[in-house]
């Protein structure tokens, strides 16, 4: 079952100043604006940024979310932030069990579950990322690592929320290497699968987003390929001609 609404996100990671509010927000606004997309749009900037891209954004077509939450809704964690926390920024999403968390930080499947919980909980739409490395592709287990991660990832309160999966190949991201439309089809319907054996029909209500190195060049194309309801872009979404022509491509 194709999504017939795309959601198309940027992940700034840790990029971003106050000056590119006025600058590459301001003008992925203005372009918004004149040319409404029937696609769901969304940034995700670090902490800093967030209450002050909701007031830039001032209730217009860019969905503003974070990057990551505690499970906890306070307490002593140090540089740690609440759902709830981004909520009162203005944030209505968050991306969860991405990569770069999974590895350097040495979240788990389970912990992901609770993070989204803890989103829920809060009132946000959860973009939850699963993927394999290049090790594990190579190794012929790509749509087996993705559907173990699904399996363990996601959360019961799921059904009937607002949720987005996000694969992306760890090995793609920031790369410029992408797979093939043939392997993002594949594992797409792999993770379409998890999450239907994982929720039931509650797994045919979210948007599976790819990520991984999409770009201007390449969007069009990735986004039509069967199961692909939107992107999660990286670099791109940090230049606003780059991100704006990833979502006219939706």
């Amino acid at each position: 079952m194709k999504q017939s609404v795309k959601m198309i996100v940027g992940n700034w990671k840790m990029n971003g100043v106050a000056a590119d509010l006025t600058g590459a927000v301001a003008e992925m606004l203005a372009a918004l604006k004149a040319e409404p997309t029937a696609a769901r749009v969304g940034l995700c900037p670090p902490a800093t940024l967030i209450e002050r891209m909701v007031r830039t954004v001032d209730g217009g077509p860019i969905m503003v979310g974070g990057q990551d939450c505690r499970v906890e809704t306070k307490g002593a964690f140090t540089g740690g932030v609440a759902a709830e926390m981004l909520v009162d920024a203005g944030a209505t999403a968050v991306i969860l069990g991405h990569s770069e968390r999974r590895q350097e930080f040495g979240e788990t499947d389970a912990l992901v579950s609770e993070k989204v919980g803890a989103a829920l909980r809060a009132g946000l739409t959860p973009i939850i990322c699963v993927g394999e490395t290049l090790a594990q592709r190579e190794a012929g287990e790509a749509a087996s690592v993705v559907r173990e991660q699904i399996l363990g990832s996601l959360n019961d309160g799921l059904t009937g929320a607002d949720w987005a999966l996000a694969y992306e190949p760890v090995w793609a991201i920031g790369t410029g290497l992408t797979p093939t439309l043939d392997q993002i089809a594949e594992i797409h319907a792999a993770a379409r699968d998890a999450m239907i054996e994982r929720l039931g029909d509650g797994g045919w209500a979210a948007p599976i987003l790819y990520g991984g190195s999409v770009n201007p060049g390449n969007a069009r194309d990735i986004l039509a390929v069967d199961e692909v309801g939107g992107a999660l872009v990286g670099g791109a979404s940090l230049k606003a001609a780059d991100f704006l022509a990833i979502v006219r491509a939706a």
